[in-house]
């Protein structure tokens, strides 16, 4: 029995505060760790580039000096060769690089053309841009730049604040069912059907959110079922995912679901070739949130016909089957 009387043992004021400090302390130290160090580590590391030919025909002549660029990069850079601008924007319909610079014979001399695109991840983009401009310069030509896909500074934004928008909405609803729902009902637990009404509702409410804001800052944004669909199907797994988590853990849950709002949205906002060998083991391999937002790119400027496309609705259909699975096997006397 603990000793409650007025002889019970006190600890000092001076250890308190040094406790919670240190605790204060450690638990920054931890998030400094995951998410600033993400970007203070940022290095890049076989970012995928394409180098070649605007047309096909020029390829011989050209040869020397593509492929005197594909024998450079060292470690930094991974080179795919080309051999017309069709080719170049295949790969960068598919992912497969971040930016291509096309080559042609001029009247003036030599010509670039340097390829983007608009639904890959910015940060690669503005990379690629960086180097390929540098590459352009280096062989004295006069150069380009297009974009296919291009995006908006409100697309560009659009799918990493949607997704961490659908995590936090998902997340602030289930710490309100959790720690509100049995008090609203007269102390009756609020039972697997509150549970997954809440999810539904979440996925909803949230998928109407992040469309708003998305009208509301580029009414142009290309939105339509499909975007909503991709949206909801998130929403509805976060949820879900956020739900189990608390059913099992109680409140003490939100003590790592609250820290992935901050540190999986900053991985996932950069491709992998920036991102610190370490922090690509430890955080980016399996964060949820890479999927998404990567997915919901796709969805928004290739109408869905990227390859990240299918592995992000087949993983959070996935989330979704367990978590239910999870809530499902929870004894009905808790909480939620």
């Amino acid at each position: 029995m603990v000793n409650s009387g007025p002889h019970q043992r006190k600890v000092p004021l001076i250890v308190v505060s040094l406790l919670a400090a240190t605790i204060g302390a450690a638990a920054a130290l931890v998030l400094g760790l995951l998410t600033f160090g993400v970007q203070a580590t940022v290095n890049p590391d076989h970012v995928p580039l394409a180098v070649g030919t605007e047309d096909p025909n020029t390829a011989t002549a050209l040869a020397p000096l593509t492929q005197g660029i594909l024998s450079h990069g060292g470690d930094q850079i991974e080179w795919h060769s080309v051999g017309s601008r069709a080719e170049a924007e295949s790969l960068l319909d598919n992912k497969q690089v971040y930016g291509a610079m096309l080559l042609s014979p001029g009247s003036g001399g030599l010509n670039a053309t340097i390829l983007l695109s608009g639904a890959v991840n910015p940060q690669a983009t503005a990379l690629a841009q960086s180097i390929l401009v540098g590459v352009a310069a280096g062989t004295k030509a006069q150069f380009q730049i297009v974009t296919i896909h291009p995006a908006s500074a409100a697309g560009r934004t659009l799918p990493l604040a949607g997704t961490a928008l659908l995590w936090l909405a998902a997340l602030v609803g289930n710490v309100i069912v959790l720690s509100l729902g049995p008090r609203w009902r007269g102390g009756a637990a609020v039972g697997r059907i509150g549970v997954f009404g809440l999810a539904a509702s979440s996925a909803i409410l949230g998928t109407g959110l992040v469309i708003g804001l998305a009208w509301l800052w580029d009414s142009t944004l290309p939105i339509g079922w499909d975007v909503a669909g991709f949206l909801l199907l998130v929403g509805f797994a976060f949820a879900l995912l956020q739900a189990a988590v608390l059913g099992w853990l109680g409140l003490a849950g939100v003590a790592l679901l609250g820290p992935l709002y901050l540190i999986a949205p900053a991985v996932a906002g950069l491709p992998p070739e920036l991102i610190n060998p370490t922090y690509r083991a430890l955080l980016w391999s399996w964060t949820p949130f890479r999927f998404s937002v990567e997915g919901m790119r796709s969805v928004l400027f290739l109408n869905g016909g990227a390859p990240d496309v299918q592995p992000a609705l087949i993983l959070f259909t996935a989330i979704a089957l367990v978590a239910a699975v999870l809530i499902g096997a929870r004894r009905t006397g808790r909480a939620v």
